[in-house]
């Protein structure tokens, strides 16, 4: 089995990227939430760095023991609507905890990510200036988060 992506070639496999980890966002917020130079205040929070998928897919394949595979198009909202009974029996076979099937990803914002034809790069440039300097690397993260996932038996 590969680990294949269902980013098309040219779509989201090869766009710059962004995200922000939910620890980083939650540290955002305290901190707009105690600096008086925030009161009334909108900001973007992201991990403050860029990435292309096609860079950090094969990474990730690694740390799952997967070899890399090519971007199939596709929807996940479509292709992983049958595949509850499928999860239920690895979850089974790898003793994982009993998390269901709709609780762990939600398929439409995966087509969301990776469908984007587009750069998406937000400007952090009033969050810097207001005070907020913390950055996370997001090909690290990644590869923390499912190394811990792994290890809370979350996913195989």
């Amino acid at each position: 089995m590969k680990l294949s992506t269902v980013a098309a070639a040219g779509s989201a496999w090869r766009s710059i990227y962004q995200v922000t980890e939910s620890a980083h966002f939650a540290e955002a917020a305290l901190w707009a939430a105690t600096e008086p130079r925030c009161a009334n205040q909108a900001y973007n929070i992201t991990n403050g760095d860029y990435f292309r998928w096609c860079n950090v897919w094969p990474r990730i394949a690694e740390v799952l023991d997967l070899p890399p595979g090519a971007p199939q198009p596709r929807s996940l909202v479509q292709f992983m609507a049958d595949k509850a009974p499928l999860w239920e029996a690895m979850a089974k076979k790898h003793r994982l905890q009993p998390y269901r099937f709709h609780e762990l990803v939600a398929w439409p914002f995966g087509d969301y990510v990776f469908s984007c034809n587009w750069d998406v790069m937000s400007d952090l440039t009033k969050s810097r200036q207001h005070g907020f300097q913390r950055v996370v690397d997001s090909e690290e993260m990644f590869m923390r988060l499912l190394r811990r996932f792994r290890d809370e038996r979350i996913v195989p």
